[in-house]
C-alpha cells in the first residue's frame, strides 16, 4: 500500500510547481527550491507554470517515472493513482498558465494536495470546485535490490 503523501505549502506566490515537486519527491519547500535554483529553475519564471519541461526536469532528479505526454482530464475516477494536475488553466495573451497540484489515490481514497497558502486545508476533496484541464502520470520507480546473486 502506498503511504499518503504530505502537502507542502508554497512559500512564494508563484511556487506551486516547486511545492508540487517537493510533495512528489519527499522534500521540504526550501530543499526543493534549492534543487530547482541549482538547475536554473526559479518560481518567478513564468515558464514554470506555463511549460511542462521545467517540472519534468525537477521530477527527473528523483526516483520517479513521469509520462512523456500530458493527458486530457476525463474524470477523477479515470486518473492514475498518482498524477500532477493542471488546474485553474487560463490564457494570458497567447500563453497558457495553470496551477500545479498533486492527485493521489491511496486505498481507494482520492485526494488532491494543493500548495496554495490561502486554503483552509491543503488536502482537498472538493473535486467539483477544481477543474483540471490535463494531467501528467507519475509513478515511483521500483528500486532493485541486489542480493549478491549474478
Amino acid at each position: 500500500m502506498t503511504e499518503p503523501l504530505q502537502p507542502v505549502i508554497q512559500e512564494q506566490t508563484t511556487g506551486c510547481g516547486i511545492a508540487s515537486a517537493a510533495v512528489l519527491l519527499g522534500y521540504s519547500y526550501a530543499q526543493m527550491k534549492a534543487i530547482a535554483n541549482a538547475l536554473g529553475i526559479f518560481a518567478e519564471d513564468e515558464s514554470l507554470w506555463s511549460d511542462t519541461r521545467y517540472m519534468r526536469r525537477l521530477l527527473a532528479t528523483g526516483d520517479l517515472s513521469v509520462s512523456a505526454t500530458e493527458e486530457p482530464f476525463v474524470s477523477w475516477q479515470a486518473l492514475p493513482d498518482l498524477a500532477l494536475l493542471a488546474i485553474k488553466h487560463h490564457w494570458e495573451g497567447d500563453r497558457p498558465f495553470w496551477h500545479w497540484v498533486v492527485f493521489q489515490r491511496t486505498a481507494g481514497q482520492m485526494r488532491v494536495l494543493d500548495s496554495a497558502s490561502y486554503l483552509p486545508s491543503n488536502v482537498r476533496t472538493d473535486f467539483d470546485a477544481m477543474q483540471p484541464r490535463w494531467y501528467i502520470e507519475v509513478a515511483k520507480v521500483a528500486q532493485e535490490r541486489s542480493n549478491g546473486i549474478q
